[in-house]
């Protein structure tokens, strides 16, 4: 298959709806590119699951992208990002470009006195994956993680604003603010949502950290490096694609991407069909 035409398609893959929030920041910076999107519908959440369940789902979506001839894949899972990229670049020649880098180099450039703290699933906090690339871009820095399961389910349930979501994370960033941490990184793709929630916890004077932004400005880096942007002048087409729950998807696709999603495709993610 062809691997070098400016048309073809970027992949992006999450366990669910919230790579949704990183394909947004995608549409943004490079309106023009057609997008292929895939969400493990049927087996979320991953931060809950092995080190080994998460590499043989991911293993499974990258096949499955690669079919669509895409040009570059971006991992928009933290936790498919911290344990599993390895894995998938020895799968293909394309670019396989991943979350925590983008966030790390964004947290090391924007903290003052080089505490920083993550917030993410727990696959995510025990991989170590932020800690590590934090300390590749700043010997320095003094990290923190903290693991809120809880986040994702009430993001999923719509509860944005509620009591319940407000007293969790409360209980779940008390340990963090104590640290001193000036930057927080939003260490899973359904945080950027309930960001003024995590604000008023966290107080004044902490800047956070969402990678969506960063990384697609290292994707539009890469592909005009390989002279593989998409300069037509006409806005791609964008396709979604779910391993269950389409309808789902959908409508709560909309708050994650900030506009209707018109059609969802679902597929069996084990045989590509």
């Amino acid at each position: 298959m062809n691997r070098n035409s400016s048309n073809d398609p970027i992949g992006v893959f999450d366990s669910g709806v919230g790579g949704l929030t990183v394909v947004r920041e995608l549409i943004r910076a490079l309106p023009y590119e057609n997008i292929v999107y895939f969400g493990d519908t049927a087996r979320v959440p991953y931060g809950t699951k092995s080190r080994q369940s998460v590499v043989k789902f991911s293993c499974e979506i990258v096949d499955f992208l690669l079919k669509k001839n895409v040009k570059l894949i971006l991992v928009a899972c933290n936790t498919a990002s911290a344990v599993a990229l390895d894995s998938l670049r020895k799968k293909t020649r394309i670019p396989v470009v991943g979350v925590i880098g983008s966030g790390a180099a964004a947290a090391v450039a924007a903290s003052r006195n080089g505490r920083i703290g993550v917030i993410g699933t727990t696959a995510t906090v025990k991989s170590g994956a932020y800690k590590e690339a934090i300390g590749r871009r700043s010997g320095k820095a003094s990290v923190v993680q903290r693991a809120c399961p809880l986040f994702v389910p009430l993001v999923e349930e719509g509860w944005l604003g509620k009591k319940i979501t407000e007293d969790i994370a409360f209980e779940y960033l008390k340990p963090l603010k104590k640290t001193g941490c000036d930057t927080v990184i939003l260490g899973c793709t359904h945080y950027p949502l309930i960001k003024n929630v995590i604000a008023k916890q966290l107080g004044g004077g902490i800047t956070l950290v969402d990678s969506a932004t960063e990384v697609a400005k290292k994707v539009e880096a890469i592909l005009s490096e390989k002279g593989l942007l998409k300069k037509d002048g006409r806005h791609g087409e964008k396709h979604f694609y779910v391993s269950d729950a389409p309808e789902k998807f959908r409508k709560l696709g909309k708050i994650f991407l900030g506009k209707e999603i018109a059609g969802v495709a679902k597929v069996d993610i084990e045989t590509g069909g």
